[in-house]
């Protein structure tokens, strides 16, 4: 499978008379012993049936109707064609290249797909607006940059298998599926008997899977959580003092970097050098509501395991101050000696990458300026405004708002995009953006916002070459098992004729098919990894697995010879304080330490008066991101609802299954009531991925959480924040004034 899904997992189609029957996966005894399988879950199993239902796009269409209503009409491949070409120049023409954007969009994620197929012919084209971060994980691997010089600091997935203990910090892979091999190591460590904690707001999925031990938390206090447990560590002398004294720089005050006031580094603020605060555990109670010993109990087991790994989620970094949890967790890798040890983990992006992947030719992009991806509404709004306050690289100011927006299979237009409200009006508003064009397989909550929306195919109708998420230990290939259905064409089919209306065909192809392109692009990686087969091989067999090496620990040789493996960073050691953080430029002040920070609509806002729940949003096993959730199998896996504790639900007068309003100042939306213990007190949860789907009051009935996230950015990554919410449940029919939400309801 080729979407944006770790799992990666080996589908089989079985087709008869030309139609997909039923889908099987890989288990462990159809590969060799000591192989992990890349086994299917259940969203894997259900490809087939939420791609061939009833309701795929067949005709390129154009918009009749206001955008958002959903409203086209039918036109030929050679109009849309023709219609693509004239927008391309006329707003490349009126506005420049840089009002050019390519949307973020991962439906696909394989060697072509049809985003950067897009910015391949924009960059011949003069140019385009291009954009940095993601929305997954722009926080932790750029703290993971700030401290560690690198973006990557993971040890290789099997590595995990030498631990005595671990904590998975916000991490779910029982559902979210990273890869395909953690869960795998994790079932053989509970086999072991090694003790797993979660610290998760809700008892997910990977708990019950392990049962493993779980320490309820308010979302986006984490940071505060792991200074407690830095204090206990410090206090109980389990620091490995000599690790941060040689590896380290800010931890201690001898070990600030030159210049700076030695009341600044972590161990002064833990001290409370300055606000006369020891970050207690008791102190990081009240606003963790974590309870003190229980703190202390799981710092001190971290400590004293050596080695233990503490594995971080996506979750906790998608708040309003997500970077300051990733930053920490790294800390408290860095105060354990957990850092370049086997069984051991550096607490950052947990990536590892051992062989190079295949790729297009690049084409440089002329136009200078880039975005942080999570603010291109903004450059909508009010580009020309923005400048590197807002994080705009490659130039002091940009010189023009977006005018055209290419939206290639994917629903982050509309959909997975927060404050959904804001963004449909910005959208709907054609004098802002002038032309959107989508491609994709359902008229989605985003395809509802084109201008010309094309049928695309999905990746049972096409060729291509996937890689691996976070392990590179394989590479496959997608075979195509049946024709495009109806009209449907690959991306690179009708970019290439719209290059033709622009003279730049050859240009774009170089005389090539996407299928010869598969073979090239191939051909050249088997220039650096020689071990691979040749491509008809390769691809007649589907998949080629790399031979195994040994374990790959990040920093290994640094944390043995730190002076003679110096890191990227300016002082060459781990930055606990970073100089960088604290002379950076940018709307809110971002802290040189990986301490805790109060967010706006965290635990303690004063608008928890108006709305005392705190929100969060899951990846759920019944949605890949926001695909099959049109496929009514998969209802069945996991209902729609919001999670409430039984406390809250009683308080509030909702029993189970009773359909409620979940509603704050940016929008309302309607779901049956899940009144379960598995939530902590205080939190209701939604997961994320719900497709859109106002009634005529602007009420979302479809359950989709970003009617009521912020589009706020964090203060260094300026990236996604979606995770912080405030709101306030009701019973259906209750009765909401207008400022309590209603005011901005479309």
């Amino acid at each position: 499978g080729c979407n944006n899904c770790g799992g990666r997992c080996v589908i089989n189609a079985h087709v008869e008379d030309g139609q997909i029957v039923k889908i099987t996966t890989e288990t462990e005894k159809d590969v060799p012993e000591g192989t992990v399988p890349l086994t299917a879950c259940a969203r894997g199993l259900n490809y087939h049936k939420t791609y061939f239902s009833g309701d795929r796009l067949r005709y390129p269409m154009i918009r009749t109707g206001r955008r958002g209503e959903g409203r086209f009409a039918r036109i030929s491949w050679e109009e849309a064609v023709d219609r693509i070409a004239e927008e391309w120049v006329r707003i490349r023409d009126a506005y420049g290249p840089g009002s050019r954007y390519v949307h973020y969009g991962w439906g696909q994620e394989c060697l072509l797909r049809g985003n950067s197929l897009a910015q391949r012919l924009l960059a011949l084209d003069g140019g385009y607006l291009d954009s940095y971060n993601s929305y997954s994980d722009a926080c932790i691997v750029q703290a993971t940059n700030l401290m560690f010089g690198r973006p990557d600091a993971g040890n290789s997935p099997e590595d995990i298998l030498n631990t005595r203990f671990v904590i998975l910090w916000g991490h779910n892979p029982a559902e979210t599926r990273f890869d395909s091999v953690t869960m795998h190591y994790l079932k053989k460590l509970k086999e072991q008997g090694v003790p797993v904690t979660v610290v998760d707001p809700r008892k997910n999925d990977t708990v019950l899977a392990l049962d493993a031990g779980w320490i309820p938390i308010r979302p986006a206090t984490d940071a505060a959580m792991m200074d407690a447990m830095a204090y206990v560590i410090l206090e109980e002398h389990l620091e490995d003092k000599r690790f941060l004294e040689r590896c380290c720089s800010g931890f201690y005050p001898d070990t600030m970097p030159p210049g700076e006031d030695p009341r600044e580094s972590y161990l002064s603020y833990l001290e409370g050098a300055k606000d006369g605060i020891r970050k207690t555990p008791r102190w990081a109670e009240k606003i963790t509501g974590v309870p003190a010993q229980t703190i202390r109990d799981l710092a001190v087991r971290y400590a004293s395991a050596k080695p233990a790994a503490l594995l971080q989620g996506y979750g906790p970094q998608r708040n309003a101050c997500g970077e300051q949890a990733a930053r920490g967790g790294i800390l408290l890798a860095c105060m354990t000696g957990n850092v370049g040890v086997p069984g051991g983990y550096s607490g950052g992006f947990n990536g590892v990458f051992l062989h190079r992947r295949p790729h297009m030719p690049q084409v440089p992009d002329p136009y200078p300026g880039y975005i942080p991806v999570y603010r291109w509404t903004d450059a909508v709004d009010h580009g020309k405004e923005m400048t590197a306050l807002q994080g705009i690289g490659g130039m002091q100011k940009l010189d023009a708002d977006i005018k055209m927006i290419v939206n290639l299979a994917g629903n982050c237009l509309i959909n997975q995009h927060s404050d959904i409200n804001r963004t449909a009006a910005l959208l709907s508003d054609t004098s802002k953006c002038e032309f959107i064009l989508c491609s994709d397989l359902f008229m989605t909550s985003s395809a509802k916002f084109a201008d010309i929306l094309l049928p695309g195919t999905s990746f049972f109708e096409t060729e291509n070459i996937v890689s691996p998420w976070m392990y590179d230990t394989f590479l496959a290939f997608e075979q195509k098992v049946t024709e495009p259905l109806y009209e449907c064409r690959f991306e690179y089919d009708w970019l290439a004729e719209v290059a033709g209306k622009l003279g730049l065909y050859d240009a774009f192809t170089e005389g090539r098919t996407s299928s010869e392109w598969l073979r090239f692009c191939y051909d050249e990686l088997r220039r650096s990894e020689r071990e691979l087969p040749d491509y008809d091989t390769f691809r007649r067999e589907g998949i080629y697995r790399y031979r195994p090496q040994e374990a790959k620990i990040a920093f290994s040789s640094f944390a043995n010879k730190p002076e003679q493996y110096p890191l990227s960073t300016p002082s060459g050691r781990i930055e606990i304080f970073s100089g960088i953080a604290k002379h950076l430029r940018s709307e809110e002040e971002f802290p040189a330490i990986p301490r805790y920070v109060s967010p706006p609509e965290g635990y303690g806002d004063p608008l928890q008066k108006k709305y005392p729940l705190q929100l969060v949003g899951w990846h759920t096993k019944r949605r890949c991101h926001s695909i099959h959730d049109n496929n009514p199998e998969m209802e069945k896996i996991d209902p729609r609802c919001v999670w409430m504790h039984p406390l809250d639900a009683a308080a509030r007068g909702i029993t189970e299954n009773a359909p409620v309003i979940i509603y704050n100042d940016r929008g309302r939306v309607v779901l049956p009531a899940k009144i379960t213990d598995r939530i902590m007190p205080g939190v209701a949860g939604i997961a994320q991925g719900a497709w859109y789907d106002p009634d005529g009051s602007g009420t979302d009935r479809g359950g989709c959480i970003n009617v009521l996230t912020s589009q706020r950015p964090t203060p260094f990554a300026r990236a996604n924040g979606q995770n912080t919410i405030l709101a306030e449940i009701v019973p259906e029919g209750f009765s909401i004034s207008p400022d309590h939400g209603g005011s901005d309801c479309r």
